[in-house]
């Protein structure tokens, strides 16, 4: 068997920078356990799947995808960084003539649509709520940023993420330079309320910079740090557009690789976040 098989850097113009995903293309179902193993020997944070609904469908010409995404270790809910790249491949690599995507998946329809250079997720935007810090988060919060000053503390029930905002007297270095063992978060959270911990400070918000930035991290998952994370961003936009009053923001993620997200809150309860992207492989599995 062959499927064709693609590596897409996400939310950055450049090769070998933003979050790489790998994309597959499935003409027919998979053995179950196969996109696992898969995951694992691709071995990025995301591995994308994407499969035609009939068998008449074409990658040139569908506009309507079934997607799922594995880390090398679970499937994902949702991920947003490999669904950039799953776009990428259709509208850039297949010659997609379609305006829009819609890609069937775990959370619901996502849409993709070319603007400009860029490419516009349609995310579900997900609510991160004031948290009364229980000995499990406390200890999780603490082995992340150890005595360093937390402004705030939100969680997301809905994607199990914890985020912790540093104190606004941090800038972008502070937390570039933060030295953070996220192998020990699994020892700190074994409750499996928390499935992914964001970083986060504030930005220049009142010029032309970034008005907020963040790291991640997901050893729940098997991705120690993930670089640029479109999911975390579907929390941190819902978030900072409540505290500085803004609906469009531009956000930075700054792992070592780092990346950055164009965001438009809706009012329909969603959130536009764009991206540009570049392919850096092609090839086929074989197996």
């Amino acid at each position: 068997m062959q499927i064709p098989v693609f590596t897409v850097d996400a939310f950055t113009s450049r090769p070998f920078s933003g979050n790489p995903a790998a994309v597959c293309l499935l003409e027919n179902d998979l053995d179950e356990d196969l996109h696992q193993k898969i995951a694992a020997e691709m071995n990025l944070s995301e591995t994308a799947f994407i499969r035609k609904l009939k068998p008449g469908d074409d990658f040139t010409k569908s506009s309507c995808f079934r997607l799922r995404w594995f880390t090398p270790a679970n499937e994902v809910p949702l991920c947003g960084h490999a669904t950039l790249a799953s776009a990428a491949v259709l509208f850039h690599v297949q010659k997609n003539t379609n305006s829009v995507l819609t890609f069937v998946t775990l959370s619901g329809e996502l849409k993709a649509r070319q603007v400009k250079d860029h490419i516009v997720l349609d995310l579900p935007l997900y609510t991160a709520y004031p948290q009364v810090i229980f000995f499990c988060l406390h200890v999780l919060h603490q082995a992340a940023v150890g005595d360093m000053v937390v402004q705030d503390v939100r969680y997301s029930p809905d994607t199990k993420k914890l985020l912790v905002r540093l104190s606004d007297t941090y800038g972008r270095s502070v937390l570039e330079d933060l030295k953070v063992s996220a192998q020990r978060f699994l020892s700190a959270e074994k409750t499996g309320k928390v499935k992914g911990l964001i970083l986060t400070v504030k930005g220049n918000s009142s010029g032309k910079g970034h008005d907020f930035y963040s790291r991640y991290f997901a050893p729940w998952y098997g991705v120690l740090e993930d670089p640029v994370t479109g999911s975390a961003h579907a929390v941190l936009s819902s978030y900072w557009s409540e505290q500085l009053g803004k609906k469009e923001m531009l956000a930075f993620q700054c792992s070592r690789r780092g990346g950055e997200l164009k965001i438009s809150v809706r009012s329909d309860g969603r959130v536009d976040i764009a991206g540009q992207t570049a392919v850096v492989l092609k090839g086929n599995l074989t197996f």
